[in-house]
Parts: C-alpha cells; sequence; structure tokens
C-alpha cells in the first residue's frame, strides 16, 4: 500500500524541474512587461503613438494664443504706446511753447533794459547839462558880483586916496611953511610953499 502511493523517484525529479522552469519562465515574462512599461513611459513626447494628438495640441494652444495676443495683448500694447507718443509729442509741444515764450521775455527783457538804459543815458545827459549851465550862470554871477565889489572897492579906494591926498598936501603945506619959517626966520609966502609942495608931490607921483 505504500509502495503505490508515493511516486516513483524518476517522476517526482521531473515534475520538480518542470514548475521550477514554469516559474522562471513566468519571472521573466513579468519583467520583460516591467521594463517594456517603464521605457513607455520614460518620456511621454518621444512617444510615437502620442504624435498626432501632440501636434494637435500644439496647433490649437499657439492659435489660441494668436487670437489672444492678436485681440487682447496687442492692442492695448499698441494703445499705451499711441497714448505714450501722444503725451510726448504733447510734452515736447508745450516746452516748445514755454521756449518760445521765453525766448520772446528774455528779447521783451534785454529791450526794456536798452531803452532804460538809453534814457538813464539821456537823463544823466540832461542833468550834466543842465548842472554845467547853472554852474556856468552861478559862475558869471559870482564873477560879476566880485567885479561889482571891486570896482567900487576900487573907487572907494580912490576917493579916501584923494581925500588922503588932500589932507597930506595940506598936511605938507603946513610943515613945510613951518620948517621955512624956522630956517629963514621969516614967514614965506603962502602961495611959493603950496607950489613947491605941489611940485614935489607932482615929482613923487611921476616917480
Amino acid at each position: 500500500m505504500v509502495a503505490q502511493a508515493a511516486p516513483p523517484a524518476g517522476t517526482a525529479g521531473q515534475g520538480t524541474h518542470e514548475a521550477a522552469s514554469a516559474a522562471h519562465g513566468a519571472a521573466a515574462a513579468h519583467g520583460a512587461a516591467e521594463e517594456g512599461h517603464g521605457k513607455k513611459s520614460h518620456f511621454p513626447p518621444f512617444d510615437a503613438t502620442t504624435f498626432a494628438s501632440q501636434l494637435l495640441w500644439l496647433v490649437l494652444s499657439f492659435g489660441l494664443l494668436y487670437l489672444l495676443m492678436s485681440r487682447v495683448a496687442l492692442p492695448r500694447i499698441g494703445r499705451i504706446l499711441e497714448e505714450r507718443h501722444d503725451r510726448i509729442a504733447d510734452d515736447l509741444e508745450e516746452a516748445a511753447k514755454h521756449k518760445a515764450e521765453s525766448e520772446a521775455a528774455q528779447a521783451s527783457y534785454e529791450k526794456a533794459l536798452a531803452e532804460a538804459r538809453a534814457k538813464a543815458n539821456a537823463i544823466a545827459g540832461e542833468t550834466r547839462n543842465r548842472l554845467a549851465a547853472d554852474s556856468e550862470a552861478n559862475r558869471k554871477s559870482l564873477e560879476a558880483g566880485l567885479a561889482a565889489k571891486l570896482a567900487t572897492a576900487e573907487q572907494s579906494i580912490a576917493s579916501t586916496k584923494t581925500e588922503a591926498l588932500t589932507h597930506v598936501r595940506g598936511i605938507a603945506v603946513d610943515a613945510t611953511h613951518a620948517i621955512v619959517s624956522t630956517l629963514i626966520g621969516s614967514s614965506p609966502a603962502q602961495s611959493d610953499v603950496e607950489k613947491a609942495v605941489d611940485v614935489a608931490l607932482v615929482k613923487k607921483d611921476a616917480a
């Protein structure tokens, strides 16, 4: 009974070898499947089976981006650039206007300054001429006054001299009369004494 239940020795070894070969084949197949699955998901854009869908999404994305840029972004950028250009043009125009106004104001200031200088020079010339005329008039008036005073003084001196000479003649006549009377012991004639004094005075004036 025991001999019948146990399989023969050769048969058992062969079964074990077949089972091991089957397990090894299953493991190799599983490894190959895993390796193939890993290679497929390593970098999807390089998968040839998805090229068509990738190209389709690329075209759709590019079209949407172009539509968005042409309808939204580019018009807005254009408006911004146009507004900036208009603002710069307005600023340049206003700057040119202010420059023209500044140049006009400077020219007006220079003209007014030149007119003021000319007027000041004219006023200074008129004042100088008036002062010179007044000074000349005052000088002439002073000279005339001094000449009049000098003439009056000369007349007064002449009058005083004449009067003094008259007194001197009388004194000289009296002195001569007294001296001659003392010297000769007698009184000379009054006419002779006066004549002698007059002759002496004439000689003195001539000298």
